[in-house]
């Protein structure tokens, strides 16, 4: 028997990196949501509680960047996994929620795919 697609929400504002990493996760057998702000992230977890796990980046324009919107999810919807990037920087580990891990760009698919299966198994 098959098991059920994990579902993820790629949050990222660079339109081609989005589709990019999106492809990459869609080939590797994820169900695959896109988001360009936090806002737009919020309503699809809100219409869509199929989301296991959200792939933010930090540098966003809108109400919140990315650790805020890691943040927020956390709270508001504490099963769903996280896992945060950016290619401006590391943040420092007090600014991610706990257990939220942080992949720097460029980033290799086999390490964020790694990086999702591990979460979403735990």
């Amino acid at each position: 028997m098959r098991s059920q697609k994990i579902t993820v929400l790629v949050v990222e504002d660079e339109a081609l990196i989005r589709l990019g990493i999106a492809d990459e996760l869609h080939f590797a057998g994820f169900e695959v949501f896109e988001a360009d702000c936090a806002d737009r992230a919020i309503a699809m977890i809100e219409h869509h509680p199929e989301i296991r796990l959200i792939f933010t980046d930090i540098d966003m324009p809108g109400s919140m960047d990315g650790l805020k919107l890691a943040a927020f999810v956390r709270d508001r919807w504490p099963p769903i996994q996280i896992i945060v990037t950016s290619g401006r920087g590391t943040p420092d580990a007090t600014a991610l929620p706990t257990g939220v891990p942080f992949l720097p760009k460029p980033y290799e698919i086999d390490h964020v795919v790694t990086a999702i299966r591990t979460l979403v198994a735990a």
